[in-house]
């Protein structure tokens, strides 16, 4: 059998070599006797850096010191710290740092980077067959380019669950009849947190008007394009990179009763800068996040005097009743700054490795990322990956992940295309009915101190008038925002 092996081997030799080698052509530019040094820029921090560290690495000892690839890695801090000193760079700001060769990137950062003409067109670099390995709609949203080209690099991707304090559920559900089907939509969610405020109200006859929050959600902007999305409507229609506005009134209602009115009224509340924190502090027991929130679920409820630890579920966002099972789908990309051939085809090298599907479960497992390639979005394959890896997974993130493949046969992700000003409008999603509802829901408290009814401190907020002035105040926001 060896010597057949070594015979068919000799006359592949051959024949390359009548054909004038052109099957054994390399086209790389990369030489591994005087290997590319790459630069990456992040924003991991914990043990999502300590992951993603690790990688590096792994990639730098492996396959790049075989194709002379060496990359080093930099966090920049936070989000907001990595879009600044990106735009520092690109503007070529006094004592800005130069560009890296790679960098973690939203979508609308990188539009604005594009924009500057920075970003390489990663096109130049992947196959067909490359582009076919990965989530479609991940690639599609990388394609921020006028002409359509792959700017953007599927690297990790999240979607929305909710996560519920099951320790203090358990007791409110076996006394009111609550379950957790009423959690499968937001009009359920909604009517469970009244039912659970007035049964902690009742808690204490001779204060009334001190019931509790059930309910938060991060990223209200996600409630708005998710929400108009599962009603049948596209809030930012984009072609060209310009947005067509669609702010239909009806479906905006639904969106005001379910989350303004809950919000007024103490059913809903967001005290900390995440849902997580006030799940921590008791004040919350339930909320809607990112996967990758799931390893700062709590393990244990801290108040001012005592401390217990709690268990926890996780289960599918909760989707507008009748709506269509649309989720988000966020989470950054990486993107090649536009240089030299050599690096921008190192760049890719290291990008195409890094998503492989052991080394993106392996960074997931730790991060609550989803991975980017299709073969690797099943639970089938996350047990694999850590039996083989041997990895030592949270509970709470493996629930989260399973939770996720076991609904993505039945779920569409969707995120909005870039636009110019997308950041602007984004902010007025997140902002301008949350900030409106937590000026309100804090004249409420003052008149329930008053000696008022939760009915009569709330009455003039959740009334249509109500509704007419926000939703004219929106739009004119909105408008403003897309239009500057």
């Amino acid at each position: 059998m060896k010597k057949r092996k070594k015979g068919m081997k000799l006359l592949c030799l051959a024949s390359a070599m009548a054909f004038g080698l052109t099957g054994c052509e390399d086209k790389s530019p990369l030489d591994p006797g005087n290997p590319v040094s790459l630069t990456i820029w992040h924003y991991y921090n914990g043990s999502q850096q300590a992951a993603f560290d690790s990688l590096v690495e792994e990639f730098n000892d492996t396959v790049g010191r075989e194709k002379g690839i060496y990359i080093q890695s930099y966090s920049q801090g936070s989000v907001s710290d990595l879009e600044a000193a990106v735009r520092d760079s690109v503007a070529g700001k006094v004592g800005a740092e130069k560009m890296p060769d790679i960098f973690s990137s939203y979508a609308d950062t990188a539009y604005e980077v594009e924009q500057a003409g920075a970003l390489a067109d990663l096109s130049d670099y992947l196959e067909q067959e490359d582009l076919e390995k990965y989530v479609d709609s991940y690639i599609e949203e990388g394609r921020i380019a006028a002409d359509g080209t792959l700017r953007i690099f599927p690297t990790a991707k999240s979607t929305e669950i909710m996560m519920i304090n099951k320790t203090d559920w358990e007791p409110f559900a076996e006394a009111t009849g609550v379950s957790l089907e009423d959690l499968e939509t937001i009009e359920g969610v909604a009517a469970t947190a009244q039912i659970y405020y007035e049964w902690t109200d009742g808690m204490t006859p001779d204060v009334p008007g001190d019931g509790r929050a059930f309910y938060g959600r991060d990223a209200v902007a996600n409630y708005f394009i998710i929400g108009l999305q599962q009603l049948g409507v596209e809030i930012f229609h984009v072609e060209n990179g310009e947005a067509e506005l669609n702010m239909p009134k009806e479906e905006l209602h639904r969106l005001w009763e379910n989350y303004y009115i809950p919000m007024v009224k103490g059913y809903f509340a967001a005290y900390g800068s995440f849902r997580s924190d006030d799940v921590k502090t008791g004040d919350l027991l339930a909320y809607t996040g990112s996967t990758a929130s799931a390893m700062y679920f709590p393990n244990q409820v801290e108040q001012e005097d005592s401390s217990y630890a709690i268990d926890y579920i996780v289960m599918p966002a909760p989707v507008l009743r009748g709506g269509e099972n649309y989720a988000v789908q966020q989470g950054a990309g990486m993107v090649v700054s536009r240089s030299d051939e050599k690096h921008e085809y190192a760049s890719v090298e290291f990008l195409k490795w890094f998503t492989e599907a052991e080394n993106n479960l392996q960074f997931g497992c730790v991060a609550g990322y989803l991975p980017v390639q299709k073969d690797a979005n099943s639970v089938e394959k996350l047990d694999q990956i850590i039996a083989e890896q041997q990895l030592e997974v949270a509970p709470k993130t493996y629930d989260c992940l399973t939770t996720i493949f076991r609904e993505m046969d039945n779920t569409t992700l969707y995120t909005n295309k870039s636009f110019k000003n997308g950041s602007a409008a984004r902010k007025v999603l997140e902002y301008n009915l949350a900030d409106r509802a937590a000026e309100d829901r804090a004249s409420v408290a003052a008149a329930l101190k008053e000696g008022k009814s939760l009915e009569e401190a709330s009455a003039p907020y959740v009334t249509e008038e109500a509704f007419e002035e926000w939703y004219n105040s929106f739009c004119d926001a909105l408008k403003s925002a897309v239009s500057e």
